[in-house]
């Protein structure tokens, strides 16, 4: 199926059945590797959200939530530089936290998020990524749960947008290749 979202044209990638299907798989092997602990979880805003509301009902252990809001794109390209727009606020001195983004694609705001959060002193630093891209990754730090490898291509919905649009499609689409 194709869809218009502002001037651009993508097709579909994942099956909103595809995705709950994933995100189960997912919350079974972070409520097993956390047995017996509690968990806080950090969305990142604004792609996280719908994720990280499904992920949470998936995972059977004492969870708390936050959020961090940082971005590093305009329009569909990232800028390379990150914005710190909305602090924690949950204390994760001791915790477990387990960072919760929409997608993993540079990793220029998840190495920005990861070494901020360890001047908070966590006990562990976990991440989940519904989506990531390899091919444009630049880093090599763990990504210790990942629900889709996808090729460099822009996508939307799931969360997920185009200059704010798109966020609240059940799928996530790619952009089409004329």
């Amino acid at each position: 199926m194709h869809i218009i979202v502002k001037d651009k044209e993508f097709e579909t990638y994942l099956s909103a059945e595809e995705i709950d299907g994933r995100n189960s798989e997912l919350g079974k092997a972070i409520t097993q590797d956390f047995a017996g602990q509690e968990l806080v979880i950090v969305g990142i805003l604004n792609g996280s959200f719908v994720f990280m509301a499904d992920l949470c009902r998936k995972i059977n252990l004492p969870i708390s939530t936050s959020f961090i809001k940082v971005s590093s794109y305009s329009g569909t390209e990232s800028t390379g530089k990150v914005r710190s727009i909305l602090g924690l606020e949950e204390k994760i001195e001791g915790k477990n936290v387990l960072i919760v983004e929409d997608i993993v694609d540079t990793g220029i705001s998840m190495d920005y998020l990861l070494k901020t959060l360890s001047e908070h002193n966590p006990t562990k630093i976990s991440i989940v990524t519904l989506l990531h891209k390899p091919e444009a990754f630049q880093f090599n730090y763990a990504l210790d749960y990942v629900g889709f490898e996808i090729p460099n291509k822009f996508v939307v919905g799931y969360g997920l947008d185009y200059d704010g649009l798109g966020r609240n499609l059940p799928d996530i689409y790619q952009l089409s290749t004329p």
